[in-house]
Formats: C-alpha cells, sequence, structure tokens
C-alpha cells in the first residue's frame, strides 16, 4: 500500500508562512458562510479543565464538505503561566485526509494559529458589524489575542488610535503600547479604566478570562460594536447582561456554542436575549440576516472560536508551507 508522506511543521516555519492577512480572513470567512449553509459537521467542544493551575484543554475539530482534509486542534490556556515567564496559550493541529482518515500533517504551532484565526473572526466580526469609520478602536487585556484582535480590526477598519486597558501589571500594559504602537504605526492610549475605553471608542474589544462582569450597559452609546471573545467556558463572563437587551444586533459565532460558553450564556439567563433574536457570523457572511446598515447601530458579536475557523487555517497554513518547501517530511514509500 502506498503509504503518503507526512508533514511535520514547527512553530517558526508557521508563523513565517501565515500571517493574519487578507486571505487567512476569506478562509475563514468562507468556512462561516459553508457552516450556515449546513455544508459542516462541527462536534461539541471537549474541555478538559485544570482549575488549579488555573487551565483548560479544549480539543476542536470541524469536517467541511468539498475539502479533502479536515484538522483537530488540542489548545491550551493556563492563564497562570505569566508567572513562570510563559504565554497562557499553546497547542498544535494535525491534519487528516478526509477521504481516508489517515493523518497528512503536524502543525506544531504551539497555539501561533489559534491566535490567527481568531483575529481573523474578530475582523469578519468588524466586516459586518462595526461602524463604516472607526477612529478609535477599544481594546481590554493585553496579551497576545489583544494585539491580533486589533490587527484583525485594523485590517477592515484603519484606526488612528487605540484606547487600552487591562488588569494586568503596568509592566504588561507598557509593553502593550509600545508593541501595538509600533506595530500599527497608531495612537497607543492606557486608560485609566474600562469605562474610558468604551465610552471613547467606536469599536471595543474584550479579550480577558474574566469570571464576573466589567462593560456595563451604562457606559453604551450610539454606534458602537462591541465584540467579545474572552468567554469560552461555563464560567468566564465579561459583559453584563443588560449590554445584550440594549443592542440593535446581537450576532455570534455559533449559537449552540455561546449559548453554552459565551457571553450569550448568561444573557438568556437574565432574559436579555433569546434564540431568535440572536444572528450567527454565517448568517452574515451569505446576506441571511442584514449586517449593520447605519453608523447609530450598537452591535455586539459574542466569539467562542469554532472547530471549522481550525480546519480552514490548518489547510490554509498547510498549503503554505508546502509551496514554500519548508516542514519535514517524513514516511511515505
Amino acid at each position: 500500500m502506498q503509504k503518503a508522506e507526512i508533514y511535520v511543521v514547527n512553530e517558526d516555519e508557521l508563523v513565517e508562512s501565515v500571517k493574519l492577512d487578507g486571505s487567512i480572513i476569506e478562509a475563514v470567512e468562507h468556512a462561516f458562510g459553508e457552516l450556515q449553509k449546513g455544508n459542516a459537521t462541527v462536534p461539541p467542544i471537549m474541555m478538559i479543565p485544570v482549575p488549579e493551575r488555573t487551565g483548560e484543554v479544549d480539543v476542536k475539530s470541524a469536517f467541511i464538505k468539498g475539502l479533502d482534509s479536515l484538522a483537530i486542534k488540542v489548545a491550551s490556556g493556563f492563564f497562570e503561566n505569566g508567572k513562570l515567564g510563559l504565554p497562557s496559550a499553546s497547542g498544535q493541529m494535525l491534519v487528516l485526509s478526509a477521504v481516508t482518515g489517515f493523518l497528512e500533517a503536524v502543525l506544531l504551532d504551539n497555539g501561533y494559529l489559534t491566535q490567527v484565526r481568531t483575529g481573523a473572526a474578530g475582523a469578519i466580526a468588524a466586516k459586518y458589524l462595526a461602524p463604516s469609520v472607526v477612529e478609535n478602536a477599544g481594546v481590554i487585556g493585553a496579551g497576545t489575542q489583544a494585539r491580533f484582535q486589533m490587527r484583525g480590526l485594523y485590517h477592515m477598519r484603519p484606526f488612528k488610535r487605540i484606547f487600552t486597558w487591562s488588569p494586568d501589571s503596568d509592566e504588561i500594559r507598557d509593553a502593550y503600547v509600545e508593541d501595538m504602537s509600533r506595530a500599527l504605526g497608531v495612537e497607543v492610549i492606557k486608560a485609566e479604566d474600562a469605562e474610558e475605553v468604551v465610552r471613547n471608542c467606536q469599536s471595543v474589544t474584550t479579550t480577558t478570562p474574566a469570571r464576573s462582569p466589567f462593560i456595563r450597559a451604562s457606559w453604551l452609546h450610539s454606534g458602537l460594536h462591541i465584540t467579545a471573545m474572552g468567554s469560552d467556558t461555563e464560567e468566564k463572563q465579561e459583559i453584563e447582561a443588560d449590554v445584550f437587551a440594549k443592542a440593535d444586533i446581537v450576532a455570534c459565532d455559533l449559537k449552540s456554542q455561546c449559548f453554552r460558553l459565551g457571553e450569550l450564556r448568561s444573557a438568556k439567563a437574565a432574559g436579555s436575549i433569546s434564540d431568535e433574536t440572536v444572528i450567527e457570523l454565517g448568517e452574515l457572511v451569505n446576506g441571511v440576516k442584514k449586517r449593520r446598515d447605519n453608523d447609530k447601530q450598537i452591535t455586539v458579536c459574542d466569539l467562542t472560536g469554532v472547530g471549522i475557523q481550525d480546519t480552514a487555517i490548518a489547510l490554509e497554513a498547510l498549503a503554505r508551507v508546502k509551496a514554500a518547501d519548508k516542514g519535514l517530511k517524513i514516511g511515505g514509500r
């Protein structure tokens, strides 16, 4: 029997080959569209909590019809890693043939591809829900995803400045200011608190693992868009439920997942939303539901991360690696 080669690709090779660019965003956007059409199978997330280390290990996957391969991702988030001088996120992806089931590649990305595809989802949310002009972008948090979210937003709405606030140390916040000033060439302002961020910005992204809400409904203003991507387990919440009751459009990546793990869980429990009032990104992508149609609406999008994103970026990454003749090839005959 002919055995196919297996690609083993390290983090450096993936970082060199894969950036948060238009092609990546388009690949993830296409995946959301296929999900809405019923052309994707997304199993429930398997989440293994490690509470002693404020950690969790998640397994996500999806099959998208028409593709010859699929991805299975094992991702970890250990939020005390900063004390050890380590990033909080890590992980890897396996690419399997959707024809034979055989392993095709091991992408040792250390969570990098997850960061990129999550930034892409934020960009897609902004494309359909952010006001047409964003001068001030806000971000809560100062970690890796706070960086990718601003890169993704800038791709869709080139802004002039960032207002940032984080519960992290001054050292971490200062590093964020320096990094994003250099990366995007914009002014970065350290806000005194989360309220200052929300009140001064047209688009705000929350990126923390908070267990109690800190975004208040009383801070909302005309034209505001919020992308919430920190809550992805039953214990997390960044936004109080009344925020959703005041929004003109409430969207998410996958309703079944967000009602269980995301911000929508507490909003639904409080009666601020219902299944019928929430739309999915795929419905916006395919034009099934209306996007923002004026700059006075208040919009919110809840992102929990869907397996289709992982399959989309894994296959795009593998294609780029092969085109660049990177990766270690093993097996085959």
